[in-house]
């Protein structure tokens, strides 16, 4: 498997570094180098990366703020020589914060990372679906677009982005059909997609507009699940 990757930062030493590094990892492949996020945004209009290296003060726009303006960017790992912006970077859903001078053990940790996580994606995509019956007919729903699972006595609700499927099946019987390295019971009403949640906040978990409510008894468990090996690291 082949990552494309673009490299932004307004210091050439630092480019000169991390183009190195790429060179260096056999499943990386650089298609552009930019100075700033404004060349950045630029050349998104036309090309697709799969993963950007993203520096985030730069002159005119920092990385954040592009990344704030984009819909569907692409896997990212933030290059900074500041340690302040790592929690406002992780509400981006980056997928890793290295702090300059990077060393190239932390950058391949970071990268492996980024393989393994578009690996699991790609399997996902091809392998993970689940038909249902909703209104007498059988409806195929990809794992991947479920957001997460409301019980409603003997039915539940199945959420995407773009519908509601209400089966007639218990909340327990469906949770025995999904993957549980990514579908999670938070509640005795709630299964959520963890791949889809966006934020946290006191016993809320966040999942596009929907702010789904973790039971007290399962908060130290749910939050372990959902923060394991995905929580930024400065080492």
């Amino acid at each position: 498997m082949e990552i494309k990757c673009i490299i932004t930062d307004d210091e050439p030493l630092a480019r000169k570094g991390l183009r190195e590094y790429v060179e260096d990892v056999d499943f990386l492949l650089l298609i552009g180098e930019c100075e700033n996020a404004m060349q950045l945004n630029t050349m998104l209009k036309s090309t697709l990366p799969d993963l950007l290296f993203l520096d985030i003060e730069m002159p005119r726009m920092s990385g954040l703020d592009l990344l704030s303006s984009l819909q569907n960017p692409p896997k990212v790992i933030i290059t900074s020589a500041y340690e302040q912006y790592a929690l406002k970077g992780y509400e981006f859903d980056v997928v890793d914060y290295l702090l300059k001078p990077i060393s190239f053990e932390r950058f391949l940790k970071a990268v492996n990372k980024v393989h393994d996580q578009i690996e699991k994606e790609l399997k996902s995509e091809t392998d993970g679906y689940v038909f249902v019956k909703s209104d007498k007919q059988l409806i195929k729903i990809l794992l991947k677009d479920i957001l997460f699972i409301e019980s409603l006595e003997n039915y539940v609700i199945i959420y995407t982005e773009s519908s509601k499927e209400i089966i007639y099946v218990t909340l327990k019987h469906i949770a025995e059909s999904l993957p549980c390295d990514v579908f999670l019971q938070v509640h005795r009403s709630y299964i959520v997609n963890t791949v889809q949640v966006k934020a946290i906040e006191g016993n809320m978990l966040k999942i596009g507009t929907h702010n789904i409510p973790v039971a007290r008894n399962l908060r130290e468990k749910v939050y372990n699940f959902i923060l394991n090996n995905r929580l930024i690291s400065f080492k």
